[in-house]
């Protein structure tokens, strides 16, 4: 059996017989076995190695929110709603610097899943998009988790590491808006 279908089949296990519907993605859950970090290729390009570390570090958010049913996209969005209230697609879109093909799938099975409603806005076209109570019920069961996975990588970082991190992470961010 995989990876992804054990954690699938865990998941599975957690939730009772009503119809549910989870995000879920093909991408592998642990870190390749015996494979040193001397075995990572020294990358001259700034997409290739940022995209590297991103996967890297989704595997051990998505790692950790398994445990609750749920992966780090859709849990950054009820994050996102829970601060703003309500947003636009083109809000969460803007706010997450995400494409609104990935956003549009996500956000219609956050719907399904019944953690979001959404209504419509001024314009006909627009719709807005806010928390239920089963999407702070969900948020709520995936906190500590993605606390876990938050300490994971701190450890590893140390507190000074963390911080240089958040920061070339902004300035990267910034930069590549305006390249």
């Amino acid at each position: 059996m995989s990876v992804g279908n054990s954690i699938l089949e865990h998941v599975r296990r957690r939730l009772d017989k009503a119809s549910i519907y989870v995000y879920t993605s093909d991408m592998r859950t642990e870190t390749p076995e015996n494979e040193p970090i001397e075995a990572l290729f020294d990358l001259p390009c700034a997409c290739q190695s940022l995209r590297r570390a991103t996967r890297v570090v989704t595997r051990i958010y998505d790692q950790e929110l398994a445990k609750a049913g749920i992966e780090i996209t859709p849990f950054g969005l009820l994050t996102a709603l829970d601060l703003a209230g309500e947003a636009n697609q083109k809000r969460l879109s803007a706010g997450f610097a995400m494409d609104s093909t990935t956003l549009t799938r996500t956000l219609r099975l956050m719907l399904k899943q019944g953690w979001i409603h959404a209504r419509r806005g001024k314009d006909k076209r627009e719709r807005l998009f806010s928390l239920t109570r089963a999407g702070r019920r969900q948020l709520a069961a995936a906190q500590p988790f993605w606390q876990a996975a938050q300490r994971r990588l701190r450890k590893e970082l140390g507190d000074a590491g963390w911080t240089s991190m958040k920061q070339a992470v902004s300035q990267i961010t910034e930069a590549a808006l305006a390249a």
